[in-house]
């Protein structure tokens, strides 16, 4: 859940913006059959199972238009939901409840299927002691919703930008002219308080990166037998990262090596939303 400073100085503006996005001048659909606001209850459903996330978002997107909406949850971020399952009833203005309905359905479907693809994700490393990352891969202007749907589904945040730490990747050690030579300037710069982490693609940059004292290792796009040659070879002087096109279908294959972490853009590029609606709208 979001604390009150960072719900209205991070997540009201951007809940705003969409609204604004979606009504640009007046609901002209809800203004024609509802001239008159008349108060009115409509039912939250869940049509497929999964991880419910976004409750608080769902709620403020109506608070936001009318602070007198009451969105009553009967369950919370991190239950398990059941195709069928009656999830909230939201009562207020009826023309507060059909203008926020797509906006607040957006966020909690989104929200909601992260949550639910990164729980599965998730479940494939239980026991192995490595722990699964998201990535920067997010929506523009939705990565508050989505590293926090990411926690919600038992996965953990990498950086959350630019300025939370040093990575250095390709084009960075490119720029610099070498593993070496990236960690070294990094170093320099960077304040001490921060660890360095390094992407590396073959054998070679490995050794290079734990010579030059890298914090963290991170193996991109290597093989099995590739990992597990670094792994020997790094022995503890490096944490290490696995990456590159992880998936809930290949991760289990990385899951015996070892590694500290995992990180998966897919959590939150290619997580399919979670199927729910508004229905039974009626005047009370």
């Amino acid at each position: 859940m979001f604390d009150n400073a960072t719900l209205k100085l991070k997540v009201d503006p951007l809940i705003l913006g969409a609204l604004d996005e979606d009504i640009t001048s007046e609901d002209v659909s809800t203004n024609s059959v509802m001239p008159e606001g008349k108060l009115g209850e409509v039912e939250l459903i869940c049509k497929e199972d999964g991880i419910l996330c976004g409750a608080q978002v769902f709620e403020r997107v109506f608070t936001l238009i009318d602070p007198e909406t009451k969105v009553s949850f009967f369950v919370g971020d991190g239950a398990a939901i059941k195709k069928g399952e009656l999830v909230a009833k939201i009562r207020g203005d009826i023309r507060v409840l059909l203008s926020g309905e797509r906006t607040a359905l957006n966020y909690l479907q989104r929200m909601s299927g992260i949550a639910t693809y990164t729980s599965k994700v998730a479940a494939l490393l239980d026991g192995t002691g490595t722990t699964l990352l998201d990535t920067r891969k997010t929506t523009p202007n939705n990565r508050i919703f989505e590293k926090y749907s990411v926690r919600v589904g038992g996965g953990c945040n990498h950086r959350y930008n630019l300025s939370d730490g040093v990575l250095l990747k390709d084009n960075h050690i490119g720029a610099a002219g070498g593993v070496k030579e990236a960690v070294k300037m990094a170093k320099e710069y960077a304040p001490f308080v921060r660890k360095i982490e390094v992407e590396v693609e073959t054998f070679e940059m490995v050794k290079d990166a734990v010579e030059a004292g890298a914090d963290i290792i991170m193996l991109d796009n290597m093989s099995h037998d590739e990992i597990k040659t670094a792994m020997e070879y790094i022995a503890g002087r490096a944490e290490v990262e696995v990456s590159g096109n992880v998936t809930k279908e290949n991760i289990a294959v990385l899951s015996d090596l070892g590694v500290d972490y995992i990180s998966s853009g897919a959590l939150t590029h290619s997580a399919p939303i979670l199927d729910l609606s508004l229905k039974n709208l009626h005047a009370v």
